[in-house]
């Protein structure tokens, strides 16, 4: 199957050095270029029957990598439904206009932090006026920067409690009407002034037209109800560990060109991009968040340091104690002695199991 690697290692290194990549970049990249290769060791097995050698190679671990992170996915969604109140959700999306996305790529890490916030603040000072709630609702907001073009497109995900705890922590409030969360248009306001008091803040401002803040200027915030919240959990997840695109969507590597597929959101029809492996990964690395950034954040009684109020809250929904969430394993040494202690089947001959070797070692490690 082809993969994202192999357009990476077709790219010579003297084209990739003619790039203004960013470090965060070409330690993706790199990452990319040698998971699960003989640079990154491994773990040696030998047939039982056949004598053949077998190799299973490291992940990268990288987060920008579509082969890795699917045990860590699982895990966290295990941790993040355990989290959830069990009462009915909203999600909520915040875009960022098109006028704010030439600045947001050049100052990555503080547009995308401002985005996240202000989206979280504004929600919040409606979610607190009594006329909507009047109480703290839990907030899951989770970055995002691609369509499924791959185009840049910076928006934020908000998985918001349909209530939130009193003041006192003695009472589990309602939303005054099940069918609405707070005022689109208004919470629309909201966050682009918060936006535009945050972009001065930061001194941004001055790149920026001031027509962009002007009230005429539609801002996309969508509100939709979103069950009791697994199924946004499971969209999400997708995508905390890895970025744009997976394997899968890969379909031709020729001449040079990569074709890859995606569904259009609005007409739900399958699409397919032709470009050159150069524009390709161009639009791929326009996705590699800073060295650093949490783009999972928790607000509210999400967050954690309002784990009491929220078990106060969980209480008042549920009386019967929620089963906890079993710890795992994830140590280096756990997962050496797990690999010397399973066998399976040899891929060469199909009858003789494969027998733990030893290790293979790391490649010296070079940089970036």
């Amino acid at each position: 199957m082809l993969e994202l690697a192999d357009i990476v290692r077709a790219v010579s290194p003297e084209e990739r050095a003619s790039w203004r990549l960013s470090h965060s970049h070409k330690q993706a990249l790199q990452a990319i270029e040698q998971c699960r290769t003989a640079a990154l060791g491994g773990h040696a097995f030998q047939c039982d029957h056949c004598g053949k050698d077998h190799y299973s190679y490291h992940s990268c671990g990288n987060r920008h990598c579509p082969k890795c992170h699917g045990q860590q996915t699982a895990q966290w969604l295990e941790q993040q439904r355990a989290r959830l109140l069990p009462c009915a959700y909203y999600l909520v999306t915040f875009t960022l206009p098109a006028e704010l996305r030439p600045v947001a790529r050049s100052h990555q890490k503080v547009v995308y932090g401002l985005l996240l916030g202000c989206a979280a603040a504004a929600l919040q000072k409606l979610l607190k006026d009594p006329k909507w709630l009047g109480a703290q609702a839990s907030l899951l907001g989770v970055l995002h920067t691609w369509t499924r073009a791959m185009l840049y497109h910076p928006h934020a995900h908000f998985l918001v409690s349909a209530g939130g705890l009193s003041k006192d922590g003695q009472q589990w409030v309602e939303l005054k009407n099940p069918q609405f969360l707070v005022p689109v248009h208004a919470l629309s306001a909201i966050f682009r002034a918060k936006l535009r008091d945050a972009f001065q803040r930061a001194g941004l401002h001055g790149q920026i037209s001031p027509q962009v803040w002007s009230q005429h200027k539609k801002w996309v915030v969508h509100a939709q109800p979103a069950g009791r919240g697994q199924k946004v959990l499971e969209y999400l997840g997708r995508y905390v560990f890895r970025i744009a695109i997976t394997n899968s969507r890969l379909e031709r590597f020729e001449n040079g060109e990569v074709t890859f597929r995606y569904r259009d959101n609005r007409t739900q029809q399958i699409k397919r991009v032709c470009l050159s492996a150069a524009d390709f990964l161009a639009r791929f690395l326009q996705h590699v968040l800073p060295k650093g950034f949490a783009k999972v954040r928790h607000y509210g009684l999400g967050a954690s340091a309002c784990c009491k109020r929220r078990d106060q809250a969980r209480a008042l929904l549920q009386p019967t104690p929620s089963p906890t969430t079993p710890a795992v394993e994830g140590s280096s040494d756990s997962q050496a002695r797990e690999a010397g202690s399973t066998t399976c089947r040899c891929p060469y001959c199909g009858v003789g199991q494969l027998i733990y070797m030893g290790q293979v070692p790391r490649r010296k490690k070079v940089p970036p």
